[in-house]
Formats: C-alpha cells, structure tokens, sequence
C-alpha cells in the first residue's frame, strides 16, 4: 500500500466519505429493519458495493424476489456501468490486477471522482486511483456497519431514508459542473433523460438515453476535451 498515495488521496474523498457515512448508514437501517444484522450489512457492502442495487436488494429481500428477476433489475438500475467503465480505459491501463479492483468499485461516485482526477505532483496516479477507490469503499462498509448497528439498539423510522443516495450524487454532480469549462455533458445527460422519459416513461426510459447520450458523447468529443478542466500542481 503506497501511504502517499492514500494520504493524496484522503482529501479529494472527504466529500464522499461524508455522503457515505450518511447513506451507508441508511442502507444499515433498512437492512436491520428486514431483519438482517450488521454481520450482513458488511458482507453485501463488502461483495455487492452497488449502492442504489443494494437499496433495491433491501426491497428484493423484503419480498422474496425470485433470483431471475433480482438478476434483471440489478442489470438494468446499474447498466449505466458500462458507459463508466468505457470512459476509464485509459485511466485503468496498466493497473495489473488492481484494474480488477477498480472495475468492481466503480460507484457513480467514484467515478465522478476520477473522471477529473489528476494525481498531485510526486505521486504515481495509478496508486493515487487505487487509493481514491478504496477510500470510498471503505466508508461505505463502514456507514453500513454503523447504520445496523444503530438500527439494532435504536427504534427508527426509515421511511423516505433512501433519497439520500440521489442528494449525495447531485451535490458531486455539482462539483463537476463547476469543474469543467463545457457543461454539454450535463445538458446532454439531463435532456435525453427528460426526453426518455416524457416518451416512454420512468420504467423504460434508461437504456434508450443511455444509448443516446453515449452517441452524443462519442460524437462530440474532440470539442469535449476542451472543456476538460486544468490540471493543478500539487504539494506533497
């Protein structure tokens, strides 16, 4: 383990660590609340690491889903995976086995994080991306550990708990806004989304504008990566 890389690493997650105490803490309760331990929070944490698949499984365990249709639903609610994982080819070459890793811990909000993260000066980015990976991963086990436990000892009340997951994702979709120079993937992203979704409705809507957006993207790209913010030295 590189302790420089993970020390680099620990400030540009301190927002995520934040947002993941919170919701892991949440997703705890719910689990708790069905009858499950922390014991169980830890280890679906530690395997499933899905955030919106695991709220979805709290759901799917509650009602004795059948595995056919806990196989579907997860594919599609995390089916936007596949355009992360397009988009981080480059930044995950060369990792060696740690890229295995990486694919598996590839949250909406760690990706926002390494889409524009740059390495400060001295430390090798691959280890800085492993660093940044692990860090969330961490504070999401540990936010769900906490929340059962709590859940356990404490009469709550976890209706509506799992909007915390979408507040923690528009306020890192913020800081990308305020990022980049071109906000075209935001508005891209954002339209074919409200389309899909007026045109065929909320069950439906996510693989066309996938499919759209990823278009959009590929088309536009050499005017894209003008927008991409600087790069900023740093002290270590």
């Amino acid at each position: 383990m590189d302790r420089k890389a993970m020390a680099a690493a620990f400030p540009a997650t301190v927002p995520v660590l934040l947002g993941y105490l919170a919701i892991g803490m949440a997703f705890g309760f719910m689990l708790e609340a069905i009858g499950y331990n922390f014991i169980w929070a830890f280890f679906m944490s530690l395997t499933v690491y899905a955030g919106s698949g695991q709220y979805l499984g709290v759901t799917m365990l509650a009602s004795a889903a059948a595995l056919g249709e806990v196989a579907f639903l997860t594919l599609i609610i995390n089916f936007r995976h596949l355009v992360y994982g397009l988009s981080m080819l480059e930044k995950f070459r060369g990792m060696g086995l740690r890229k295995l890793y990486m694919i598996f811990s590839l949250t909406d909000e760690t990706y926002a994080l390494l889409a524009s993260a740059r390495a400060p000066v001295g430390i090798d980015p691959r280890n800085y991306y492993f660093s940044i990976a692990l860090l969330d991963h961490s504070y999401w086990i540990l936010g769900s550990v906490i929340g059962a436990m709590l859940g356990a000892a404490l009469p709550i009340n976890t209706q509506g708990i799992d909007f915390a997951m979408t507040a923690l994702f528009i306020v890192i979709a913020v800081g990308q806004w305020e990022s980049y120079k071109s906000h075209l993937p935001a508005v891209l992203g954002a339209g074919a989304a409200l389309l899909f979704l007026i045109l065929v409705g909320q069950e439906q809507m996510l693989l066309p504008a996938l499919a759209v957006i990823v278009a959009g993207l590929m088309a536009l790209r050499s005017r894209l990566d003008e927008g991409e913010p600087e790069e900023k030295e740093a002290e270590v």
